[in-house]
């Protein structure tokens, strides 16, 4: 499917603020990058570069004052994604290079202390892909989709905790679930079509099979129409804008919208 989507944020600094945004899409298997516009109002210098997931950076400094930025892509993407209940793990030794850390315990995915409860969440789960779909289940039947719950400090195991957070919570329980199991997950977010209400989102995914599915435990199903932003360990890792000194977004306005094919 062909997909408009974009973002429109108005931030504000007391003082020059350092910055960094993660706010374009890159091509790639699942999508396909086919027009983007990138706007700042005042304009502004601003350089990118690749972080070390391959991540689009944006490097700027937000003036003293309003600064809005404005992106918009439109991006050819998956109208499903791929379901493969038979995909068995991948040992270990035959994981790819770049999904090894993946396998590791991160800022707010504190996988190390969380085996005892993946083993009893996937109880009676075939390994692999099953595994992870059980993950996915139980965190949509036992944590409350809430917001205000969950600030920038909660972790996985806080949000288990109090029963309840957003998008990147939901997120940070499945890979942190996941490789408790010795299964590599990673931190996603983007944009997704018909989300309700519409923000921008976060989910994960997880290597089984060989290769990389999607998981969204706050959906109720799979759901395609997914336009990727960035990857990482976790929400440390790809955050929209990361503000090196005082900086208050004032308003953010996202959207997505499907287009005719040619």
């Amino acid at each position: 499917m062909k997909l408009r989507a974009g973002c429109d944020i108005t931030v504000e600094a007391p003082a020059p603020c350092p910055s960094i945004g993660m706010l374009r899409p890159r091509s790639g298997e699942a999508q396909w990058l086919a027009q983007e516009s990138y706007l700042f109002e005042p304009h502004l210098a601003s350089v990118e570069y690749a972080d070390g997931f391959g991540n689009l950076c944006q490097r700027f400094v937000v003036p003293a004052g309003r600064l809005r930025i404005r992106v918009e892509s439109v991006v050819h993407t998956q109208a499903e994604i791929a379901v493969d209940e038979a995909a068995g793990p991948t040992p270990v030794a035959e994981l790819p290079h770049d999904a090894l850390q993946f396998l590791l315990p991160s800022r707010y995915c504190p996988a190390d202390k969380m085996e005892d409860q993946a083993r009893q969440v996937v109880a009676g789960a075939l390994p692999g892909y099953p595994q992870v779909a059980a993950i996915t289940q139980w965190i949509r039947e036992h944590i409350e989709y809430r917001y205000g719950v969950s600030d920038a400090s909660t972790d996985a195991q806080g949000t288990l905790a109090d029963g309840a957070g957003v998008c990147r919570d939901f997120a940070h329980i499945g890979i942190s679930l996941c490789r408790a199991l010795q299964i590599p997950a990673r931190m996603v977010v983007g944009y997704l079509h018909q989300l309700d209400p519409m923000d921008l989102h976060a989910w994960f995914e997880a290597f089984v099979g060989g290769r990389w599915y999607t998981f969204d435990a706050t959906q109720a199903g799979p759901r395609g129409g997914r336009i990727v932003l960035a990857y990482g360990r976790d929400a440390a890792d790809v955050a929209f804008i990361s503000n090196y000194g005082a900086l208050e977004t004032v308003e953010m306005q996202v959207w997505v919208e499907e287009l005719p094919e040619p």
